[in-house]
């Protein structure tokens, strides 16, 4: 159970996104790798942004796709490309004016484990390798790619009471 001021602190999303906001395959086309993302997720993520807070991604890979997900939502930001996704996070930290507490970091395989780790809380996808919940808060019960970060969102939205009105918009 995660405590209601671990809670409270939460100023950001950071998200993985191959096995996030992706299944974690890639496929490759001529021009550029290929991606699915799915919409609820991109629909939660706005709700998120419109009570307030910071949405973006730290991702090991680089892709046009990434970029281009990230402008459609209009991410807060996006670093690419970054390895030790640690030393990254350190940086997003630094830039963004933000406190690794106010974090909230999705991930799904042992590369994200420093940043799950050192987040204020750390999730991982339904279908991360089991061996990740003894460093997690908790586990979605929807896969990466499927609904994941949509399911985060409703839940922290949920836990901060933010919910009812982020839904007046749709059933007023």
């Amino acid at each position: 159970m995660i405590s209601q001021e671990k809670i409270d602190k939460i100023k950001a999303l950071v998200l993985d996104i191959d096995g996030i906001l992706t299944d974690g395959r890639v496929g490759y086309s001529a021009a550029d790798e290929v991606k699915f993302f799915h919409v609820r997720d991109g629909h939660g993520i706005k709700m998120l942004m419109r009570a307030g807070f910071k949405v973006g991604a730290l991702s090991g890979r680089k892709a046009e796709a990434n970029r281009r997900r990230a402008r459609e939502l209009n991410f807060d930001f996006l670093y690419e490309n970054r390895k030790d996704k640690l030393a990254a996070f350190e940086i997003l930290l630094q830039e963004n004016s933000l406190e690794a507490e106010e974090c909230l970091y999705i991930g799904d395989d042992v590369v994200d484990l420093p940043v799950i780790r050192r987040a204020g809380i750390g999730i991982i996808v339904a279908d991360a390798p089991d061996y990740l919940d003894e460093y997690a808060d908790f586990r979605t019960k929807t896969a990466g790619g499927r609904g994941a970060v949509r399911e985060v969102c409703e839940w922290l939205l949920r836990a901060r009471g933010l919910w009812d009105k982020q839904m007046e918009r749709y059933i007023s």
